[in-house]
């Protein structure tokens, strides 16, 4: 120990009796902390600079027309750009465009073509044509800078698409509103037509009987035939005001069957976010039932379930009023399938939510829930996403045909309601021709009447058929609750449709600034940096004229030398991250130890390389170097890189001093902290292991071709 100390003592008194020697080694002790420095700085907030990206806009959209009505959406678009500051939009000409990206004055364009208006407007014709903007990027100049303009370019599609969805559901929920409140200003002329076939479907026995006296009695049978005369008008004129109200009440129809239909996709999504707030809490039963559960941990977990929970009950409770209306209109007296399902699944969801909100309160207040509880809220869970899985399962086989099938089915019974106003209609100038014939055969004597009385059951039976016929269509689905579903609150149901979910963010450990959340791996970066440089301008080998020492003294003496040179290196990176550029870091004075174990562990693997290896050894360093820039996960997520890098990336030492840095960076997680402490002790102790065992060897054998190596003159 006396020779190891002793060789660490003479170094620092060389050090500080030598100033050109004090100023190199100055100079290496400060060059990592301009490494990390700059290059942290140069990325501090870069997507916050977004203006800067010059994007061509060209609008060649020459507007449409709908209902007289003049637009044109590429202006809107252009209106909209320029006052959003996020990208650098240059509002110029096609061509001129085209040849800025191409020669690399633009980023991208973005081009609106001429047709951009007449597209949109095309989906209220038997065509509809998507719309199309087109986008022109140089990937040569820069290969970050595609992905942002490509963003601020979807970014007008997707505010398009969204105005355009909410603007639309909103015109067919106006429109079924109109449809309603029509039916509730007709609905007294619509009962007047029921009641009057009634009645004359009951009246044709009459006329039968009427017949008959009229061969007994033909005075008695004029006045009943002048009765049937007067009432026939009246029918008449109710049954071509039905069949007009019924044929513009198709278009209607027409219109609602277009709109539930396009909420098949919204039903799905519905059941998928339901299925998976139900399986929110499945791993909570195994991570409560822990000894050595942290209830801070777990209540965000909790609350995060409570709330999906609280969503889906929410949605579920929406699905069964829309699937009991299409009950309704279908005339079924019992649920359906898919309403008992939805009915079934609400009442798992809600005792999902009851008991998870249970274990929520006994987790506040400090208690571990009882195991009959979790059992419980495991058992809930299981069942709930049971009945969901199921559900989606059946959606394409069973859920939507039984959505269309509804739909068809009052569709059918409006144009049966159609075809019958109609044969009343026709019906009439029968009547009437029936009558007239009755009433001449009363003037023309018994021959006629004999004729009138053999076309009478004939008339007789059609009556029948038709009233039975609107008997069949009121059983199947009442008037009164097709009305009720037409006339929901059409603004509420617009909002509804055009965003059925929200999402609500809950951040942990939030970092302020890019340059902050680079930091821990431009630090790493440094040290590594650090150590390369004193092995590469100091020297690992002892030569002290008259004195000789053991391979190890060697080792450890000089090793102590690199070691307090890496710490200062550590220290004054570290301090400057937080100081200097102002870096957030939650724990600092972690941050700052936590940076001197890694540059002493990156120190004794670099300086054990050199000293077993010599030249080869930095090589060796160096090429560490580069594989750990790419297998550390510090940049993009390890998962993004080729499977290479992620089969070494355990293997690596940034691996763990990065991931310790930034727990100290955004609060520290004792267990990953601990785990990345343990991997850089063990790096460290194989390259002590290394170092002690072959360090003599090698050097012995390398002697031969070190001295060749210096004599030419180019190696030292």
């Amino acid at each position: 120990m006396k020779h190891i100390f002793g060789i660490f003592g003479r170094d620092m008194k060389n050090i500080a009796t030598n100033w050109v020697a004090l100023i190199l080694i100055g100079g290496l002790v400060f060059l990592p902390s301009l490494y990390a420095w700059f290059n942290i700085k140069a990325s501090w907030d870069p997507y916050g600079k977004t203006g800067g990206l010059t994007v061509a806009v060209a609008n060649n959209d020459t507007g449409a027309t709908i209902k007289e009505k003049r637009f044109n959406l590429g202006n809107e678009i252009v209106k909209s750009l320029k006052k959003n500051d996020k990208i650098g939009w240059k509002f110029i000409d096609k061509k001129t465009a085209k040849k800025g990206v191409r020669h690399g004055d633009y980023y991208a364009a973005i081009v609106i073509p001429e047709d951009f208006s007449k597209d949109i407007a095309s989906v209220v014709t038997k065509n509809p044509t998507k719309a199309r903007v087109d986008y022109y990027e140089n990937d040569k100049i820069n290969a970050i800078s595609p992905k942002i303009t490509s963003k601020g370019a979807s970014s007008i599609i997707e505010e398009v698409n969204e105005n355009f969805i909410r603007e639309a559901n909103g015109a067919i929920f106006s429109a079924l509103n109109e449809a309603g409140y029509e039916l509730v200003q007709n609905r007294p002329t619509i009962d007047q037509v029921r009641d009057l076939i009634y009645r004359l479907n009951a009246l044709s026995p009459k006329l039968n009987e009427a017949v008959n006296l009229a061969i007994e009695d033909v005075d008695k049978s004029q006045e009943l035939v002048d009765q049937a005369q007067e009432g026939l008008g009246t029918v008449d004129s109710i049954a071509r005001d039905g069949e007009r109200f019924a044929g513009k009440l198709k278009p209607f129809i027409d219109q609602s069957s277009q709109t539930v239909e396009s909420m098949g996709p919204v039903v799905k999504q519905n059941l998928l976010l339901m299925q998976q707030a139900a399986a929110t809490v499945s791993d909570l039963p195994e991570m409560l039932e822990k000894n050595d559960f942290k209830p801070e941990e777990v209540q965000p977990v909790l609350d995060q379930a409570v709330s999906r929970l609280t969503v889906a009950n929410n949605v579920s409770g929406k699905m069964i009023e829309f699937f009991s209306g299409l009950d309704s209109l279908q005339g079924l007296e019992q649920p359906s399938p898919i309403t008992a399902s939805l009915q079934e699944i609400k009442g798992n969801l809600e005792n999902e939510l009851n008991l998870a909100s249970q274990v929520s309160e006994a987790v506040k207040n400090g208690s571990v829930p009882a195991k009959e509880l979790l059992d419980r809220l495991a058992a809930a869970a299981g069942e709930a996403d049971r009945a969901l899985g199921d559900l989606l399962g059946r959606y394409d086989s069973e859920i939507l045909p039984a959505i269309k099938s509804g739909l068809d089915r009052v569709n059918g019974n409006i144009e049966k309601a159609n075809g019958l106003f109609t044969t009343a209609k026709n019906m009439v100038p029968e009547v009437s021709k029936i009558l007239g014939d009755a009433e001449r055969g009363l003037t023309v004597g018994d021959e006629k009447l004999q004729e009138v009385q053999e076309q009478l059951p004939a008339l007789e039976a059609k009556l029948k058929s038709l009233a039975g016929e609107i008997q069949k269509v009121e059983n199947e689905g009442t008037l009164d609750e097709m009305i009720e579903l037409l006339t929901l609150n059409a603004a509420k149901e617009t909002e509804f449709f055009a965003e059925p979910v929200v999402m609500k963010s809950h951040q942990y450990y939030q970092i302020p600034n890019y340059g902050s959340a680079m930091s821990p791996f431009y630090t790493t970066l440094s040290l590594w940096v650090g150590t390369l440089l004193l092995v590469s301008m100091l020297t690992v080998e002892v030569h002290e004229p008259g004195r000789e020492f053991k391979s190890y003294q060697v080792y450890f003496g000089r090793f102590l030398t690199f070691l307090t040179l890496a710490v200062l290196q550590s220290i004054l990176v570290t301090t400057g991250d937080m100081f200097l550029l102002g870096t957030y870091v939650a724990e600092k004075p972690w941050f700052v130890l936590f940076g001197m174990l890694q540059s002493a562990v990156f120190m004794l693997i670099v300086y054990t390389l050199v000293s077993v290896f010599g030249n080869v050894g930095k090589a060796m360093a160096i090429v560490m170097l580069v594989i750990q820039i790419g297998g550390s996960g510090g940049t993009f997520p390890i998962q993004l890189t080729p499977e290479f890098f992620q089969e070494i990336h355990p293997f690596l030492p940034f691996t763990y001093g990065i991931s310790m840095l930034r727990e100290a960076m955004g609060g520290i997680i004792w267990d990953i902290a601990y785990r990345d402490i343990i991997a850089l002790l063990a790096f460290g102790g194989l390259a002590l292991i290394l170092g002690l065992a072959l360090k003599k060897f090698i050097n012995r054998a390398a002697l031969p071709l070190t001295k060749k190596a210096k004599d030419s003159r180019l190696l030292h």
